[in-house]
């Protein structure tokens, strides 16, 4: 198991996921990593056929890299009509379900026909799950596979599992065989979550205000590197042997030092 850098930088994602990882190493000789390139769905406003579209070029283009794993997300379909999506968390009013069964019947002969197409390619998609899409947790996530295939698995970062309230060591046992790569990734709960709530809509830069916020690896828990030797052994334990890709999006500290307190983090983890 090996960890690299992903940076975050005013927000915008910058990944270099083609490029062989090689920030920290476990002890265990291994075959080199592979390699993952992150594919961002168009809005929402646009149309299904350029959606699909871009997804099918982003694969084509990791398979001419020789990259074999496609990072994504589910996406969010919108009701009939609608130009934007609703997330869906409630069982009322009853109308809630309703979209939420159109939904998922859009979702899955999109990623139906996006899987197949994988398969043909070799490639494998992994989803991330996210707030305000479709698939936001495990159940979502075995759901679509089910559905279309186990070309599609997951991203598994547990960054948005810590503030929706998941516990990531059990997510990892219930999606084994599934994790396609993953995102090493921290979050803290603040102790305004108490008032606030985890719901949360302060933007990420205002961290005095907000009830969570992502972290360096390692500073999210009093534990530090202990849960993320738990963190890698469980993942080891659902069969994962692949890249830890650091994703930093800490708005306290500069790039450079919240990448290396998470190198260091992972480093300790990783240590026999």
């Amino acid at each position: 198991m090996v960890a690299s850098p992903t940076r975050r930088s005013g927000g915008t994602a910058r990944r270099s996921g083609c490029t062989p990882p090689a920030a920290v190493r476990h002890h265990r000789p291994r075959t080199p990593a592979r390699s993952s390139q992150r594919c961002r769905q168009p809005a929402a406003s646009g149309s299904r056929r350029t959606r699909r579209r871009g997804a099918s070029g982003c694969m084509r283009i990791a398979e001419d890299l020789g990259v074999d794993t496609v990072v994504t997300m589910s996406g969010l379909p919108a009701a009939p009509g609608d130009s934007f999506p609703a997330w869906i968390t409630t069982v009322w009013p009853p109308e809630n379900l309703h979209l939420l069964d159109h939904q998922w019947s859009v979702a899955i002969d999109y990623w139906g026909d996006l899987a197949a197409e994988a398969e043909r390619r070799g490639i494998k998609i992994a989803i991330e799950m996210h707030a305000n899409q479709l698939v936001y947790s495990v159940p979502g996530l075995l759901r679509l596979r089910e559905a279309v295939g186990p070309t599609v698995g997951v991203n598994f970062d547990p960054s948005h599992l810590f503030w929706m309230g998941a516990d990531p060591l059990a997510a990892i046992e219930a999606l084994s065989g599934t994790i396609h790569h993953v995102h090493a990734k921290d979050t803290r709960i603040e102790e305004r979550a108490a008032v606030r709530s985890r719901l949360e809509t302060v933007p990420n830069d205002r961290i005095d205000e907000r009830a969570w916020n992502y972290v360096a690896v390692g500073t999210g828990h009093p534990d530090g590197p202990a849960f993320w030797r738990r963190f890698a052994d469980a993942l080891r334990t659902a069969g994962y042997d692949g890249v830890l890709s650091i994703e930093n999006e800490d708005y306290s500290l500069s790039q450079p030092d919240s990448v290396a307190i998470a190198a260091r983090t992972l480093t300790e983890a990783l240590q026999p």
